[in-house]
């Protein structure tokens, strides 16, 4: 399976607030503008299925790419952003300062945010749900649109990174990060791509006979 890990676009507050889970907050101006370039981008994919968490801003963003396919947006709670609990609707500068923030930054795989979950926890059940879409949909391409900390964690736990240093892996607002998952080895395609989708599935088609579970054509 192809996975197309999306973030979502720009919101009026993002950077500046830790929106987590709480409701209402859908695409700016530009983040509008940042979902339609990025489902212009990837127009050209053969994409079998859209899959989103259930926040507005994400579901948005995977509403500029499905125009350019016929396939309908499916959501799944699990792909929903971290559970900040307490920390959700505070400002990144009060975050920055808090004392919870500096035993996050040391040990962030067990540090439980207030009333929320562990990191590890977040990263458990972001995976389980792509595995059971990578055993529906084989041999396919899909996309996921989901958080910056989700993609993180699905990233790392792919590519064997440990959750400790999961932080060192940036996304920006509407990347796309790119895996390919099959009963091998998973490989992490691209980070955060910006260009055409085109010259990459045809180096895909070029290299299936050496990558579907090392088998040779």
């Amino acid at each position: 399976m192809i996975l197309f890990l999306v973030r979502h676009a720009l919101t009026p507050i993002t950077g500046t607030r830790l929106t987590g889970r709480l409701p209402g907050f859908s695409l700016s101006d530009k983040g509008r503008d940042q979902a339609e370039a990025t489902g212009a981008r990837l127009a050209e994919a053969p994409l079998k299925a859209i899959y989103s968490s259930p926040l507005e801003r994400c579901i948005e963003t995977a509403e500029a790419i499905a125009k350019h396919h016929k396939v309908s947006i499916q959501t799944v709670d699990e792909l929903s952003e971290v559970d900040y609990g307490d920390w959700q609707g505070k400002t990144m500068k009060a975050l920055y300062q808090s004392k919870g923030w500096k035993q996050l930054k040391a040990r962030p795989a067990d540090f439980r945010f207030p009333n929320g979950e562990t990191i590890r926890e977040a990263q458990t059940r972001g995976i389980s749900a792509i595995e059971k879409l990578r055993a529906k949909h084989k041999d396919k391409a899909i996309v996921v649109c989901s958080h910056a900390d989700m993609i993180r964690l699905t990233v790392a736990g792919y590519v064997g990174l440990g959750i400790d240093l999961y932080d060192r892996i940036s996304i920006a607002p509407a990347s796309i990060s790119t895996l390919m998952l099959s009963d091998g080895t998973p490989r992490l395609l691209n980070v955060g791509e910006a260009g055409s989708y085109k010259e990459l599935f045809e180096s895909l088609k070029a290299a299936k006979p050496a990558t579907a579970g090392g088998k040779k054509g």
